[in-house]
């Protein structure tokens, strides 16, 4: 082994030892594993009691750039590389790859090669690196060119205000709004525009965030469908948005080959096949080493948005608008240079061409569609036609409530008579010996049905007349 990374890995061990911390220690532990999101805090605390150790501004700089962090992550590797730590130069080639600086990223492999030329182990994982970035940059000159004409730094909890969908487009919503239980956060859902199906990702133990539909039977949402393996791979799958068609999906995924974090996919349904094909990784812009995610494409408005935290300080995103091709065009450009910027998205007026009115574009972008209305989480009861109700909460008189309430169980026994209805009806068409057993048993379930369903309107209509008559007084 080469003396110099022994000697750099010996002055990262002692440095963390000779600091007496057991929660350090842990760190450390967590940080050989790579598990940088729990080390990270430790090491940032560590680094605020001494911060001229070379080792911790190693750790601290590699635990930014693994989750994320990566502008912040500069000025750490380069006081380590400074201070004669070989493998900063290492990861500085990594960090210098992911901001598109591919001939700083060179300089820095040189210079962690130069320092390990005798180490076999060091060199090997060096050509792990460079084939990486070397596969970035080939992805970034592959980007489209896509005309973006806005774009909007927000708080992530609030990034969904940039989103203006026309009624057509449907309606992104945050995951809490819906699911009560769900902490607030910047999780969203999607309803279609008829709101009796939505499109949302909630977690599994087994496989991480999975994609998931729903449908409104009745006066409810149910029959919960989890959507394909082909989308539902490995790792997270959230933010999902569907076009009018009914069958192209656009979704975030930290898994499927993605970048770094969320990147951005499309998949259609087959029709022909009742299945959905292989996503499809967006190129750049829309995607980057960073967080893309939330992509939305208004056909009535011919804009579409999607959001990223791309060089932006933590707790912030921003929602970029752009016009939607027909067809995907890549920038035509021999200028390299050039192209990574329109990569990044360095200035959203290198995408601009002669004679398009982008003022006008974004003033249609930025229209509100007043008539827009949040869906209900449980239900939809039309009091009169000013008032109506999306939640038992919502009742004022005790016992139009408990009305109510009656209305959605029975609403639930109903469909389990329905579907068992459905099921005995199939039997029957196929035939078989139990024809005349069947027979019986599906005119009890209609009867069954048809007198829930007459109770289920006459209670309806008691707890509307009650919560009229109460908000009279």
């Amino acid at each position: 082994m080469n003396h110099k990374y022994l000697l750099s890995t010996l002055l990262i061990s002692t440095a963390l030892f000779t600091l007496k911390s057991q929660t350090l220690d842990d760190a450390r532990s967590w940080y050989l594993e790579g598990r940088y999101e729990e080390a990270l805090p430790i090491i940032q605390r560590a680094y605020q009691d001494d911060s001229t150790q070379a080792a911790l501004n190693q750790w601290l700089g590699v635990s930014l750039l693994k989750t994320g962090k990566i502008l912040e992550a500069e000025q750490y590797l380069n006081y380590a590389e400074n201070n004669k730590i070989p493998e900063a130069s290492l990861y500085l080639g990594e960090l210098f790859s992911k901001l598109y600086r591919f001939e700083d990223a060179e300089m820095a492999f040189e210079r962690f090669q130069k320092a390990n030329r005798r180490n076999k182990e060091a060199l090997s994982k060096l050509d792990r690196f460079r084939e990486e970035t070397e596969q970035l940059r080939r992805r970034v000159l592959r980007t489209e060119d896509v005309q973006v004409i806005d774009s909007l730094v927000l708080p992530k909890t609030e990034f969904l205000n940039a989103f203006q969908l026309s009624r057509s487009s449907g309606t992104i919503l945050p995951l809490s709004s819906f699911f009560k239980e769900v902490m607030n956060g910047n999780e969203t859902l999607y309803f279609n525009e008829r709101g009796d199906k939505l499109y949302y990702s909630r977690e599994s133990k087994e496989t991480g965030h999975d994609l998931y539909s729903m449908d409104k039977l009745l006066e409810q949402f149910g029959n919960e469908q989890k959507l394909p393996e082909a989308i539902n791979g490995e790792d997270d799958q959230a933010y999902p948005y569907v076009m009018s068609d009914g069958l192209t999906i656009y979704f975030a995924s930290t898994g499927h080959q993605s970048l770094g974090g969320y990147d951005l996919y499309v998949t259609r349904y087959n029709l022909a096949s009742d299945s959905y094909l292989t996503p499809n990784q967006l190129n750049m812009p829309f995607n980057s080493p960073f967080n893309d995610y939330m992509m939305a494409i208004d056909e009535e408005k011919g804009v579409g948005w999607f959001a990223s935290d791309r060089f932006q300080p933590d707790g912030y995103v921003c929602v970029y608008t752009f016009l939607p091709n027909p067809q995907v065009t890549l920038v035509d450009n021999t200028n390299e240079p050039y192209v990574y910027r329109r990569a990044r998205i360095a200035s959203i007026a290198d995408s601009w061409r002669e004679g398009v009115d982008y003022g006008s574009l974004r003033t249609i972008a930025q229209q509100r569609n007043n008539s827009q209305q949040v869906r209900s989480a449980e239900f939809e009861f039309i009091i009169n036609d000013e008032i109506t109700y999306h939640s038992l909460d919502d009742f004022t008189y005790r016992g139009a409530r408990s009305l109510f309430s009656q209305v959605l169980d029975l609403t639930k026994q109903l469909e389990e008579i329905n579907r068992e209805l459905k099921e005995k009806r199939d039997l029957y068409s196929n035939g078989g010996a139990a024809v005349s057993s069947l027979s019986s048993s599906i005119l009890e379930l209609e009867k069954k049905s048809e007198i829930m369903h007459r109770q289920i309107e006459r209670l309806r209509d008691e707890a509307r007349n009650e919560e009229i008559r109460n908000l009279i007084k």
